[in-house]
């Protein structure tokens, strides 16, 4: 645990030089420190900072004591994307990235001490800019049959996540105007989802996030990613990737041509439309844009289809009850440092950002039971 403290204080302390604009050298000398590379080594983790250091190097930073070594917040290690709407503020994005932080710095800290190393992410989709839509698609109908996700994918995606991947997956409220986000902090990754949107949006925004996560270094994503973001450049490219891999995922090529001749006659194609994406979990927008890919749907069949008529399984709010806030991986984790003692539940609350009777209903809503009054 001192390894990880000496760690995580270099790599502050070089976020706060970083911000405040000096150089490894001008803090060497703010600090009394004889070379650079003293400063060098301490932001790798290499040579501790004695405690008067410390001190000195809160004044000279201009930062606190929680700034430096507080392990239940993310300082100068985290990289973020988020989906949002076209104009939403870089303060708003601060703001969640804030608190999104704060939830994985906690469960990477509390997982750690309850005996569960860090996780890295071996498994990557070969993809690049050069990719086509095709190689895009075929590495969804790849994952499907690695990951065992079976006729119904969207049913399976998230304990495959969790469980095959150890990506750490969050249903969250998040702000007006962001969708959800990706997350890479060292030994950990996290997909954060609206929990409030509709099934067919969550599962398309939790595939989305997947794909950025798979494909990080290869397709390094903006921070903010508009959902409605017209043609262009790369950025234009990587989100129509990850598009055309979230619809092969969640609606692979032989359950949908077998649903499409099963409904064959029954209905008209909006009723088959619906029933289809329903099954699948999906909108039925995405539902019919995937049969035209396929071939099932002709583009006059496409031209012909009165979007009205479409549930709106892909646009309307979910009920706030019918998603759990965050996740049972996660909301574990709490429990047992809540058990132990080694949160308080005041402490809990605060760092998750809810009231102590909202705490009680998470808990709850994952089975466990509680022992204070809410």
């Amino acid at each position: 645990m001192l390894m990880q403290s000496t760690i995580r204080i270099g790599l502050r302390l070089k976020a706060a030089r970083e911000r405040s604009g000096m150089t490894q050298q001008q803090l060497a000398d703010a600090m009394g420190l004889r070379h650079r590379q003293t400063v060098a080594a301490i932001e790798t983790g290499d040579r501790r900072l004695r405690a008067e250091e410390l001190i000195l190097s809160m004044t000279v930073l201009r930062v606190d004591l929680d700034y430096l070594t507080d392990p239940f917040r993310l300082v100068g290690e985290g990289q973020f994307s988020f989906r949002t709407s076209v104009g939403v503020e870089e303060d708003a994005l601060d703001r969640f990235e804030q608190r999104a932080g704060g939830w994985i710095a906690m469960y990477r800290e509390l997982s750690l001490e309850q005996g569960h190393p860090p996780r890295w992410l071996g498994y990557k989709l070969n993809l690049s800019d050069h990719s086509s839509f095709e190689d895009a698609q075929a590495a969804g109908e790849a994952a499907v049959d690695l990951w065992e996700l079976g006729a119904r994918p969207a049913e399976k995606l998230r304990s495959a996540m969790e469980d095959q991947l150890h990506i750490l997956v969050l249903y969250v409220d998040t702000p007006p105007g962001i969708s959800g986000a990706a997350s890479r902090v060292p030994g950990l990754n996290c997909a954060l989802v609206n929990r409030r949107e509709s099934e067919g949006r969550r599962n398309f925004g939790l595939v989305h996030e997947l794909f950025h996560l798979l494909t990080w270094d290869a397709l390094p994503p903006e921070r903010a990613v508009p959902a409605s973001d017209p043609p262009r450049g790369k950025r234009w490219r990587a989100e129509r990737l990850a598009e055309n891999f979230a619809a092969a995922l969640l609606m692979p090529e032989s359950t949908m041509k077998r649903a499409w001749a099963a409904n064959t006659g029954h209905g008209d194609v909006h009723e088959r439309l619906n029933e289809i994406a329903g099954e699948m979990g999906v909108s039925s927008q995405a539902c019919k844009w995937r049969l035209r890919n396929l071939g099932l749907l002709s583009r006059a069949e496409v031209r012909a289809i009165n979007d009205g008529l479409l549930a709106a399984n892909g646009g309307s709010a979910c009920g706030i009850g019918e998603v759990p806030s965050f996740s049972g991986n996660f909301i574990g984790v709490v429990a047992r440092a809540l058990d132990t003692g080694r949160l308080s539940v005041k402490r809990a609350a605060r760092l998750l950002g809810v009231s102590v009777t909202r705490l009680a209903q998470i808990l709850r809503a994952y089975g466990y039971e509680t022992y204070f009054e809410a």
